[in-house]
């Protein structure tokens, strides 16, 4: 973002709810701010007036005959930013997808208007590699006809998504729907027909991918856009029975904690709403809460299976948390499990040419025995 270049700061200081690439290195030179939140809690800052606003800045659809404009791609938490600001100002985009759902500002609420037309920024499919459709090969199975899924952006979200063209009337709870969701829309392998709450509506709080999602999207009463306070809100999803909650992580620790937002104790992404999901799901009946990663890192040559996270590393997701965590090697359940039947099983799907050092690794911390058993401390 321009505003975060260097040449900006003592103008502007950017204080990011969750790290994106375009803040990243402001963020990590110290020239802008990162608040860890959950993504379900952000409008309460607002509203709270714990993060006051002045201003609050929006791009919509033009005004219809009632003169309401719709949100486009992005819900979020919009609504309680413009309620707890002091102006509202907006772009009316004439090429903003109009979405459905509580996508609706009224122009009475608007201080200021601006008028443009230009594309909105897209965000391309990511690379699917040989990992990601391995480890997508796990996850598919896992997902039953009928089910309710949530899945972000990346080669992983993509390669599962691309196996799931067998299955029958899945839905969508959701933070984001990406690009690859509209083809399994389109052959009606996604409808919502067996969603126990808002059925035949895919709910999330944006949507993010390229224009062929926006078109997809423009007007379709499938899509349900809500405000996260909602569709990032766990006693939410748990109402969703049969309810996949697909996230990812940096790197997972033999006893199952989970580092999605940090490399060390270097900022890189946020807490967002994988924790929302993930505990949604674990109280969905029939639900399943997945952290799914590839094995290794940096040309495989570090596992992403670590003896303990690095110093200084955010705990995303607690051990308590955790019910299964999957490489391109397999899956490893750890709900239930004892500190050494978690690290057996994670040490299972770590990459072969890692196992021996973490097995090593668990003796000298006493979470395996030299026989591989527990040691009572």
């Amino acid at each position: 973002a321009d505003y975060s270049l260097p040449e900006y700061e003592g103008h502007f200081r950017h204080n990011a709810l969750f790290i994106g690439g375009n803040v990243r290195q402001a963020v990590q030179e110290g020239r802008a701010d990162y608040t860890p939140i959950f993504l379900s809690e952000i409008e309460g800052l607002f509203t709270s007036g714990a993060l006051p606003i002045d201003v609050c800045l929006l791009q919509c659809t033009p005004p219809d005959n009632y003169g309401y404009m719709s949100l486009g791609p992005s819900i979020d938490f919009s609504h309680a930013a413009a309620a707890s600001a002091r102006h509202v100002i907006v772009e009316i985009n004439d090429q903003m997808p109009r979405t459905l759902g509580e996508s609706f500002l009224h122009v009475s609420r608007v201080d200021a208007f601006i008028e443009t037309s230009h594309p909105l920024a897209e965000y391309p499919k990511h690379p699917v590699s040989d990992v990601h459709r391995a480890i997508a090969r796990h996850v598919a199975p896992l997902i039953p006809d009928g089910a309710t899924i949530q899945t972000g952006i990346g080669g992983i979200p993509e390669a599962v998504l691309g196996l799931l063209h067998d299955h029958k009337d899945l839905g969508i709870h959701s933070e984001m729907i990406p690009d690859s969701a509209v083809p399994l829309m389109e052959a009606g392998i996604i409808n919502g027909e067996r969603k126990t709450i808002h059925p035949h509506k895919m709910v999330a709080g944006f949507i993010l991918g390229t224009k062929r999602l926006f078109d997809f999207a423009h007007n379709n009463p499938m899509f349900e856009l809500r405000r996260t306070a909602y569709a990032n809100d766990p006693f939410v999803i748990a109402q969703n029975d049969r309810m996949v909650a697909l996230n990812s992580a940096i790197e997972v620790d033999l006893t199952g904690q989970v580092c999605a937002d940090s490399l060390g104790h270097i900022p890189y992404s946020g807490i967002g709403g994988q924790v929302d999901f993930l505990r949604g799901a674990a109280r969905s009946k029939g639900g399943k809460p997945v952290i799914a990663l590839p094995s290794t890192a940096k040309g495989g040559t570090v596992s992403r299976i670590v003896p303990r996270l690095q110093p200084g590393a955010g705990v995303v997701t607690s051990r308590g948390d955790v019910h299964y965590v999957i490489t391109e090697h397999g899956v490893a359940y750890l709900h239930g499990k004892t500190v050494r039947q978690r690290a057996e099983a994670l040490i299972a799907i770590a990459d072969p040419k890692f196992r021996e050092e973490l097995e090593r690794e668990a003796v000298e911390a006493r979470i395996l025995g030299p026989d591989r058993t527990v040691v009572a401390i």
